[in-house]
């Protein structure tokens, strides 16, 4: 397994334990990632995500239950929800990670820690919801486009 794949395993798994207990202690939930990860890099990538999405939950399922049509996000399963979650933090408010690399980690882990039918759900709402933050997306006046990409990076 790929380590940042790793790093969002243990995401998932916090995220799960997230959402059925609200109230651990952030020096358990380091002690936990730094036991599973050991990799000062691969623990700051986790605990970001992990971070990320808590912070950003309220919208996040704004815009999965928005996505996924005819599905409150009470009845989803639990994996299938914080999957969503992770992929749609990352989609929404990580543009530097590819959304194919998004989709296919998501993908593996409904598969793997999910139902028969996860992979597939999960592939089909976070479509809907890279599609609709696509369409949201303002863009740049047709001349502002050339400007900015001739520019070097500032950063």
């Amino acid at each position: 397994m790929a380590k940042r794949s790793r790093a969002r395993e243990v995401a998932l798994q916090l995220l799960f334990q997230h959402d059925h207990n609200l109230r651990v202690d952030r020096s358990r939930i380091e002690s936990f990632v730094r036991g599973r990860l050991r990799d000062p890099l691969l623990v700051a990538f986790c605990l970001s995500l992990y971070d990320g999405v808590v912070a950003k939950q309220g919208d996040i399922d704004l815009r999965v239950a928005e996505a996924a049509e005819n599905w409150r996000l009470p009845r989803m399963a639990a994996v299938d929800r914080n999957v969503l979650r992770l992929g749609a933090y990352e989609i929404l408010y990580h543009p530097e990670t590819p959304p194919n690399v998004v989709f296919d980690e998501a993908i593996e882990l409904a598969r793997r820690y999910g139902s028969q039918d996860s992979s597939a759900f999960v592939n089909g709402v976070l479509d809907k919801l890279r599609q609709s933050a696509v369409s949201s997306t303002p863009s740049l006046p047709a001349g502002d486009v050339g400007s900015i990409a001739g520019q070097a990076d500032p950063s």
